[in-house]
C-alpha cells in the first residue's frame, strides 16, 4: 500500500509543477508537454532521474518526464549495443509501445468523436 501511495504523491506533484508552470510563467500546456520530456531526457541522460524512479516506481514513469526518461535511458542502451547509430534509434525503439498505443487510442478516440467548432 505504501507503494500506491508514494507513487500517487509523486506523480501528482509532478502533475502540480506543472499547472503552476502554467499558472504563472504564462506557458501553455504544450510548452509543459514539451519541457516535461525534455527535463525527463536531461535527467535521465545524465543520471538523477534513476534514483526517482526507484523510489517511485509509476508515480516517476508515467508522467511525461518519465517517458522522456525511457527515452534517454533507450538512448543509452541503443549507444552500447550499435554504437553511434543507438543515439537515432534507441529512444524510439525505448518508447515504441508508448507511441504505439497513444497513436491507436488516439484513432479510436477519433472513431467516436463528433468533432466540432468551440466558438
Amino acid at each position: 500500500m505504501e507503494q500506491f501511495i508514494t507513487a500517487f504523491v509523486v506523480g501528482g506533484l509532478i502533475c502540480v509543477i506543472g499547472q503552476i508552470f502554467i499558472d504563472l510563467t504564462g506557458m501553455t500546456p504544450a510548452h509543459v508537454l514539451v519541457s516535461f520530456v525534455v527535463l525527463g531526457v536531461f535527467f535521465g541522460g545524465i543520471g538523477l532521474y534513476e534514483p526517482l524512479v526507484k523510489f517511485a516506481g509509476a508515480g516517476a514513469t508515467v508522467p511525461l518526464t518519465g517517458f522522456g526518461y525511457t527515452m534517454a535511458k533507450g538512448v543509452q542502451e541503443g549507444v552500447k549495443e550499435k554504437g553511434l547509430i543507438g543515439v537515432l534509434i534507441g529512444g524510439t525503439t525505448a518508447a515504441a509501445a508508448g507511441i504505439a498505443s497513444a497513436v491507436f487510442f488516439g484513432y479510436v478516440a477519433a472513431l467516436f468523436s463528433k468533432p466540432s467548432d468551440k466558438s
